[in-house]
C-alpha cells in the first residue's frame, strides 16, 4: 500500500467525476485534455502489470451494475462509463504505444461510493482487504527466513528468534 495510485486513487477519481459534473462528450475530452496538458494522471487509468483493461476494474463494473439494478446507488455508473471510454481514447492518441485503460481503482471509487461509504474510508478499506495477503508473507518468511521481495532490503536489527519460531 503506497501513494494515491495504490490503494489511493478511489478518492480521486470520485473527484474528477465532480469535476466534470454534468459536462457533454467535448468537456469531458477538454478536461481529460487539460489535465494530460498539466502533466497529470487520470487517476483510475493505467496499471504496471496489465496492459489490457484490468480483468477486476469489469468485475467491479459489473457489482455496480447490480446494485443500481437493485435500486442501491449507481448513479454515477453511466458517467463513470462515460468518462471511461473518454480518458482510453485520449490515452491511446498520446501513448499509441501504451494501452492505458481502466484498473481495477477507477470502478472501485464507483462501487464504494454506491455503497455508501465515505471517501475517508477508501484506503483504510482497500488495506483491509490486503491484511489477510501481509500476514501469509510474514508466515511465509518465517517459516522460509526469507524475504518474498527480494527488492526489499530489512536494514534494522534483527529480531531475537523466539522458542516457537
Amino acid at each position: 500500500l503506497k501513494g494515491p495510485l495504490h490503494g489511493g486513487a478511489p478518492g480521486p477519481v470520485l473527484d474528477m467525476l465532480d469535476a466534470l459534473g454534468d459536462s457533454e462528450a467535448e468537456g469531458i475530452e477538454a478536461w481529460l485534455g487539460d489535465e494530460l496538458a498539466a502533466g497529470r494522471r487520470i487517476m483510475g487509468m493505467g496499471h504496471r502489470i496489465y496492459r489490457v483493461r484490468d480483468p477486476r476494474a469489469a468485475v467491479l463494473e459489473d457489482a455496480v451494475g447490480e446494485l443500481a439494478r437493485a435500486g442501491v446507488g449507481g448513479a454515477r455508473l453511466a458517467r463513470a462509463r462515460e468518462v471511461e471510454r473518454a480518458a482510453e481514447r485520449m490515452l491511446a492518441r498520446r501513448h499509441p504505444a501504451r494501452a492505458l485503460r481502466a484498473n481495477v481503482e477507477f470502478y472501485t471509487a464507483v462501487l464504494l461510493e454506491a455503497l455508501g461509504l465515505g471517501r475517508a474510508a477508501f484506503t483504510p478499506t482497500f488495506a483491509v482487504g490486503r491484511v489477510a495477503g501481509w500476514c501469509a508473507h510474514v508466515a511465509e518468511q518465517r517459516a522460509t527466513g526469507r524475504l518474498i521481495r527480494p527488492a526489499s532490503r530489512y536494514v534494522g536489527p534483527m529480531p531475537a528468534r523466539s522458542a516457537a519460531g
